[in-house]
């Protein structure tokens, strides 16, 4: 059995739960500003009260396993995007303050609304800086003698930040205001609903475009991307990938035109997931490219051991409390609805 991949398995899985869930409640907060008025907004974010704090759990729990599993990669990490990682966690910590305080305040009640668009943007945009700064490499370099680090990070403070990596950031806001529009779509009436299908298919216009940017750039930029894609007809075995890509986004323009309620939410998470798995396809096997692949930045056995015994436990535990919250919070939420904390 090969730990090391059972390990990224389970951060493939943390990763991809944070940016599904979360995804949604920071595109409500992306979107608020522009919901017609107080009251649709105010059964906006009653609609992710019940469960946005919890969505965040799978970034601590993806995060923790990175850093016992794989520490060359936590560490590279780190300092390669150490000012995007921070206004990520700014702005995550300064969203969760607004939200609450938005539902006590009464003179300051916009100033905390603006406050929560801000910090929702904010975190969608830096967490597209990460993904383009990923995508383009990290520059690696010996450790210090007797660090026990293999590599290090190389190169400076500011190398995440190119105009790629902006279109990726700004292709990450669009995709979850996707994902926050189809969630009002599924979640809400009347009015609201209306205004979010709209609002949906606008986000999805915006979405489609920085895939195909993403998809066209990264083949041309880089050598092994182009080789993982298109070397030794690896094309046709792939092609399945792109071509039910764009058959979900066919399928959730037509159902999001069609009026449906709750298909558009779960093509719009198909639509992520596809797009999830083009990236690593493209990725493979690196976890941070281009010197830092799966098995090179892994672990001794016995860490790795460790952590697994830990995840048996606590992994089922997350699972299961994120299961009952959406289950037990079901359903249309009605106008009006208080918010109690």
């Amino acid at each position: 059995m090969d730990l090391t991949l059972i390990l990224a398995g389970i951060i493939v899985f943390g990763v991809g739960a944070y940016v599904i869930l979360d995804g949604f409640d920071l595109g409500v907060g992306i979107l608020f500003p522009l919901i017609p008025d107080d009251a649709m907004r105010d059964t906006a974010i009653n609609s992710i009260a019940p469960v946005w704090d919890g969505n965040e759990t799978w970034l601590i729990l993806g995060g923790a396993v990175l850093f016992a599993a794989f520490p060359v990669v936590y560490a590279v990490a780190l300092s390669a995007f150490y000012i995007p990682i921070m206004l990520l966690l700014f702005a995550l910590i300064f969203r969760g303050v607004a939200f609450e305080f938005r539902f006590k305040a009464t003179r300051s009640k916009n100033w905390w609304s603006r406050a929560f668009t801000g910090g929702s943007t904010l975190a969608a945009f830096a967490q597209g800086l990460l993904l383009g700064g990923i995508l383009e490499g990290v520059t690696t370099g010996p450790g210090p003698q007797g660090s026990g680090i293999a590599l290090e990070f190389a190169g400076g403070s500011f190398d995440w930040l190119t105009p790629f990596s902006v279109i990726t950031g700004l292709g990450v806001v669009g995709g979850y205001a996707l994902l926050g529009a189809t969630w009002l779509n599924m979640k809400t009436e009347d009015g609201l609903r209306d205004w979010s299908r709209a609002a949906a298919r606008k986000a999805l216009y915006v979405s489609l475009l920085a895939l195909a940017v993403v998809s066209l750039y990264t083949p041309l930029k880089f050598d092994y991307i182009a080789e993982r894609w298109f070397a030794d007809m690896h094309w046709l075995s792939l092609s399945p990938v792109p071509l039910a890509t764009a058959v979900v986004a066919f399928s959730l323009y037509r159902e999001l035109k069609a009026g449906s309620h709750y298909p558009p939410f779960f093509y719009a998470i198909a639509l992520f997931l596809f797009g999830y798995l083009g990236i690593g396809i493209s990725l493979w096997p690196h976890i941070l490219p281009p010197a830092l692949t799966v098995h090179n930045a892994a672990a001794p056995e016995q860490s790795q051991v460790f952590v697994l015994v830990a995840l048996s436990i606590t992994l089922p535990m997350v699972l299961i409390y994120t299961v009952y919250a959406y289950w037990v919070f079901r359903g249309k939420v009605e106008a009006g609805a208080g918010y109690t904390h």
